[in-house]
């Protein structure tokens, strides 16, 4: 038998079960409400990217149903300032970021201070690309030593140890990591070369500063389709829907190589789930029009919408991913 309260205890009790119901009616009501003002969605990185583009392609996708998204560039330090912009931001739902790799899996284990939890700071809402990096070869270079595999760029390099260098995006960055797991899976020693962006990493392999790197490829694409470069291989387990006749650096004989480029919608940690689950019926719709899904495949991306608790468990898992290929690769904490 329970014990009868008396009536200041049940006036307590009441008090209190009221107070406790509170956050949540008010979560619900602002999901009711949401949104009633324009959204900002926030690009870590320039203007003019895959993410940006994308972000932008998007915004105008879900009009209909969250109204006015403004997107606005904030880069810096790998995609760090941004993130700490939104970590920092109320978790209300109005206040979203294109997340990435680099930012939620990456720079956790490079960056000694970042000033935000790649986890508890961040809401995931969907996955909306995943993209393989591909190995490209200056292709001068690879015509005068007869390179057309990764094997025979591997049998180069030990032949001429310390003499042959890759560019990349930056100390970090997915090219370097890649680069560095290149030697240390292979055991060859090539020389990093790092550029502020892989836009000019890129013209120095084309102006044969660098022999070698590990570029987007959907950035690549343009340079492997006018033959301005040798690809040899794509760093995902998967092969390429775009090329499907390059091998994957595990086919092409590197065992435990599987790195890729993602990116996704996120909101600040702590957003309620109702204004989540709006947000991911919002862009999973907008991730299914013909324009996107066009422009995603144009990438090489397959990827699928997905809910936020699969986005989520995903993230986790790239998060403990990179952890191991950071440690293995010995790039430098900053």
């Amino acid at each position: 038998m329970f014990a009868r309260l008396k009536p200041a205890s049940k006036v307590a009790a009441l008090l209190a079960a009221t107070v406790l119901a509170l956050p949540a009616a008010h979560a619900a009501e602002a999901a009711d409400d949401y949104p009633s003002k324009p959204i900002t969605f926030v690009v870590p990185y320039s203007a003019g990217g895959p993410l940006d583009g994308m972000a932008r392609l998007m915004a105008e996708k879900v009009k209909d149903d969250l109204g006015s998204v403004v997107v606005e560039n904030k880069p810096g330090a790998g995609g760090n300032i941004g993130a700490s912009y939104v970590a920092k931001t109320k978790p209300d739902g109005y206040t979203l970021m294109m997340g990435a790799v680099a930012i939620n899996a990456i720079n956790p284990w490079l960056y000694k201070d970042l000033h935000f939890d790649p986890i508890k700071s961040f809401s995931p809402v969907t996955l909306v690309a995943s993209v393989p990096n591909v190995l490209i070869v200056n292709k001068e270079f690879a015509d005068k030593n007869k390179i057309g595999s990764v094997q025979d760029l591997v049998d180069f390099a030990k032949a001429h140890d310390g003499e042959l260098n890759f560019g990349s995006g930056g100390n970090g960055s997915a090219g370097h990591l890649a680069g560095e797991l290149l030697n240390v899976r292979t055991g060859i020693k090539t020389v990093h070369v790092p550029y502020a962006g892989a836009a000019p990493a890129k013209l120095a392999l084309l102006a044969d500063q660098v022999n070698f790197m590990f570029d987007n490829l959907a950035s690549a694409a343009s340079l492997i389709n006018d033959g301005k470069v040798k690809a040899l291989a794509v760093t995902t387990t998967d092969r390429s829907t775009i090329y499907p006749d390059l091998p994957t650096m595990q086919e092409a004989g590197v065992e435990n190589f599987d790195l890729g480029t993602w990116f996704g919608v996120f909101a600040t940690g702590g957003t309620p789930p109702a204004i989540i689950d709006k947000l991911n019926a919002a862009y999973s719709k907008a991730l299914m029009d013909p324009e996107v899904r066009k422009n995603l495949r144009t990438m090489g991306s397959t990827a699928e919408p997905n809910s936020p608790e699969a986005f989520a468990a995903f993230v986790k898992s790239e998060l403990a991913k990179y952890k191991e290929v950071v440690a293995a690769s010995g790039a430098k904490l900053f």
